[in-house]
């Protein structure tokens, strides 16, 4: 499947930023069910680019002039393929059991993952696609109904979230189980708009690599998924991180949009 993806993110400020830095995690790379065909970033300035930890592309944007609006566009075409078989890495899984501040369980999480302890160590990944279920029945998609800064406890307390918020929460859950799970950002194809282009799932390692879930939706990741970055949680994998000297008040849009390529054309 070749997909083409087009994502703007705008950021406007209601008084002059003197200075502001931007972290982006937008370029996707070649890897195990997935290979960039073409891909480029629009940006009001030159970038650095690296990789981070974990082997993220990353690009740092500085902006020292006065301004009052930032906007970034990433854009290009990615073919995708199978992923029935788990991603098996070099790197050690053992990092992705620590906890921060966003996915921390508390008294509830550590309960809910319990009662799957058994199951997950006769069953695996069929297992933790039960415990996907029950989880996503507990936490409806609720757009709006929480923000970047809500927590895995606080989500799961609520029993509302949208990709983020059960992301974070099964990562919780798996971890309480001493199953290695990390945060993965990236983009979902789909024919209709119920979910955001731009998405986020988890993934958990189970003895031979790293297995899929999609809670928002219900289900694995397959050829409509485009992986973006991998962190402990979402402020380690989301698309843009920044800050700033000045502005005021700000507001930010981001839009993505994921089509076939054939359609785009």
């Amino acid at each position: 499947m070749k997909l083409t993806i087009q994502h703007e993110t705008l950021y406007r400020y209601a008084a002059p930023v003197h200075y502001s830095m931007q972290l982006l995690r937008l370029t996707p790379q070649s890897d195990t069910g997935q290979q960039v065909l073409d891909w480029r970033l629009t940006l009001p300035a030159e970038a650095s680019a690296g990789h981070d930890g974990y082997g993220n592309v990353e690009h740092l944007l500085s902006l020292s002039g006065q301004h009052q609006e930032i906007r970034l566009l990433a854009c290009g075409i990615v073919e995708t393929g199978g992923r029935d078989a788990p991603r098996r890495e070099a790197r050690s899984p053992l990092p992705f059991l620590r906890s921060t501040a966003l996915t921390q369980p508390d008294a509830a999480i550590r309960d809910f993952a319990e009662g799957y302890r058994d199951h997950v160590g006769r069953h695996g990944a069929p297992a933790l696609s039960d415990l996907m279920a029950d989880l996503l029945d507990r936490m409806p998609y609720t757009p709006g109904a929480t923000d970047s800064a809500t927590t895995a406890a606080q989500g799961f307390a609520l029993g509302a979230g949208v990709c983020q918020d059960h992301t974070h929460a099964f990562v919780s859950a798996c971890r309480t189980l001493g199953v290695p799970a990390r945060y993965v950002s990236g983009y979902l194809y789909t024919d209709h708009d119920h979910h955001i282009a731009s998405h986020a799932w988890a993934e958990a390692w189970l003895q031979d690599g790293w297995y899929g879930y999609d809670i928002s939706n219900a289900c694995r990741p397959d050829e409509r998924y485009v992986r973006l970055a991998i962190g402990l949680d979402y402020l380690e994998a989301g698309p843009v991180r920044g800050l700033r000297r000045g502005g005021g008040d700000e507001t930010m849009a981001s839009h993505a949009r994921v089509s076939l390529a054939e359609q785009a054309q």
